[in-house]
């Protein structure tokens, strides 16, 4: 492990890092010691990834991690290979994302036998929010108290210096004024909220802890291990404090611990931010991370069928790089979170990113906005449930669906891992309740059910919940069936014409031809040859011309 001590050398130049490195050491073989449980290596066209919360489904006095394995053992284990559970810790806000315990269960799901029962069933993603943690946690409350462990753990902060050159992800202060058990009041960087109090990793005792934290869900069973506002991790005054080099190399320490203890856990970084800067973390392609987030795509499908053009969408997607045969993207259209505008800056002009917030607004939708360093706001996130940001409230369901299983092909046959978030899985519409409840805009897109009345929803076939869970169950299917939608296997961005989003997947001499009908037009294009419709089995012949009726997609395989 000398590449950990040079990593430790090299975030902590300053420090005898002999005591930090045994300690990280004398962890990690405590965790090896336990015989952690094999990992698949890699990743292949079957790993599918639902994306949901631990409480998403309830029954009257059992743990909602039963519930949940319940409802997916019956109704979605043969479509997704992996979990992603949202943090299921104790919280304090942000839906689980302001934890108060990084290593307890939230006794509203359950406890670890159910994260342990629940993974007999499915690969688990956990949370690792690794930037901050709740200003009611046991660590920022003993920093307080004057607990001295606790004196460095976060940032303190004179609110006279300029922080102006700090990224801002929120339209909120960058620092919060706290009142310490002796009376003295200090100012605490806080960057996304009063509650989530950032960690300060320039103290390498934090980043000791952090990874016995990161060992500990591995002997837990985490197999995917998502994090959380990864960017933020280390600041520096007088520069962005995002994207550091120091933040990297922590990045590539975890991930020297993640492939030392158990190769083949997968490390995902979430970084809402421009495609070059989200494309950073890859590394060299084997010594960051497996996984980053491909956030332009959901803004992109949305904008390409709204505007019904997908000329944006074909060149970005011809540029877009950056994953290697150890890499791959994490592909999604919606998640727990709104559809952020930031990665799709500098890809669509601001006008037109404008002009398509101020349309989803007149049709329902929510928006979050971020402070500038001028001290203007931008939007930077749309909040609506996917469904609804793709469709008007005037359209049929039928309509509806067409389009929602349009960009669902779109996601499931590009390169990457495809992630379905459960709201999508389910049909739902727009929670305005929730959003009343709560007072927060993501709540529109985070509705939470009784079991057997959303069952009874999915069983009624006339529901827009059947017709959308079942048109996304067979295309689930035949993706998870073809191994020319590997993550991996290589594409290429067909033009024929800005109606049509259309990619090739091949490898080696075996190929398939993917065509998208943006809109709501009849459209014809150039095609030749003798193919297999593998969603339908029909097996048609094109002589220089094929025509595909409004929001349909093919999905085509040569047959010679």
């Amino acid at each position: 492990m000398n590449k950990l001590k040079e990593r430790l050398t090299f975030i902590y130049e300053n420090e005898d890092i002999n005591s930090i490195y045994n300690s990280i050491i004398k962890r990690l073989n405590e965790a090896k010691n336990k015989g952690l449980r094999q990992r698949k290596q890699g990743w292949d066209e079957s790993d599918i990834v639902l994306i949901t919360y631990g409480d998403q489904f309830s029954e009257t006095g059992v743990p909602t991690l039963e519930t949940f394995k319940k409802m997916f053992d019956e109704h979605l284990a043969n479509k997704f290979e992996i979990v992603h559970i949202l943090p299921f810790y104790p919280y304090s806000s942000d839906d689980g994302f302001s934890v108060i315990d990084y290593k307890k269960v939230n006794p509203v799901l359950g406890d670890w036998s159910n994260v342990e029962n629940l993974s007999t069933s499915a690969r688990i993603m956990f949370d690792y929010v690794c930037n901050h943690i709740s200003a009611k946690s046991d660590w920022f409350q003993e920093y307080l108290k004057g607990n001295p462990k606790y004196d460095n753990y976060f940032i303190e902060m004179d609110p006279s210096i300029d922080l102006s050159s700090v990224t801002r992800p929120r339209a909120l202060p960058l620092l919060s004024k706290f009142k310490l058990a002796n009376g003295e009041e200090k100012y605490i960087w806080t960057t996304f909220s009063d509650d989530q109090i950032d960690l300060n990793f320039s103290n390498p005792q934090v980043l000791v802890d952090m990874i016995d934290v990161l060992l500990f869900y591995l002997e837990q069973g985490a197999e995917y291990v998502r994090l959380d506002a990864v960017g933020y991790m280390w600041k520096e005054v007088g520069t962005s404090c995002i994207h550091l080099e120091k933040t990297h190399e922590i990045v590539k320490l975890f991930r020297d611990i993640l492939d030392e203890a158990a190769r083949g856990t997968v490390m995902i970084t979430e970084t809402n931010v421009p495609h070059l800067d989200n494309i950073s973390y890859f590394g060299n392609g084997n010594d960051e991370a497996h996984m980053v987030y491909q956030f332009p795509l959901p803004p992109l499908v949305l904008y390409s069928l709204h505007n019904e053009n997908g000329n944006v969408l074909t060149n970005w997607a011809k540029q877009l790089g950056g994953s290697g045969k150890d890499s791959t993207f994490f592909n999604f259209l919606a998640s727990h979170d709104g559809i952020g505008l930031n990665p799709i800056r500098g890809i669509i002009p601001e006008e037109e990113i404008l002009s398509l917030v101020n349309d989803l607004k007149q049709e329902g939708a929510l928006v979050n906005y971020k402070k500038n360093s001028d001290g203007s706001e931008s939007p930077y996130e749309i909040n609506v449930t996917y469904l609804d940001a793709l469709n008007k409230q005037s359209y049929s369901d039928d309509l509806r669906v067409k389009r929602f299983l349009l960009a669902h092909s779109i996601l499931l046959t590009f390169p990457g891992v495809p992630a379905v978030y459960i709201q999508s899985m389910l049909g739902s519409r727009n929670d305005y309740k929730g959003v009343e409840q709560t007072g927060m805009n993501r709540s529109i897109n985070r509705q939470k059910y009784d079991l057997d009345e959303i069952l009874t929803e999915l069983n009624n076939e006339e529901s827009l919940r059947f017709k959308v869970f079942s048109g996304l169950t067979e295309i689930i299917k035949v993706r998870k069936d073809e191994s020319l939608f590997h993550p991996n296997v290589s594409m290429e961005v067909l033009d024929l014409g800005e109606k049509i989003f259309a990619i090739k997947r091949v490898k080696q001499d075996d190929s398939i031809v993917i065509l998208h009908n943006l809109s709501s037009e009849e459209v014809s294009c150039n095609l030749n040859g003798k193919f297999m419709n593998i969603i339908t089995g029909v097996v048609e012949e094109f002589k220089d011309n094929i025509t595909l009726n409004s929001y349909q997609f093919l999905w085509l395989k040569p047959i010679n």
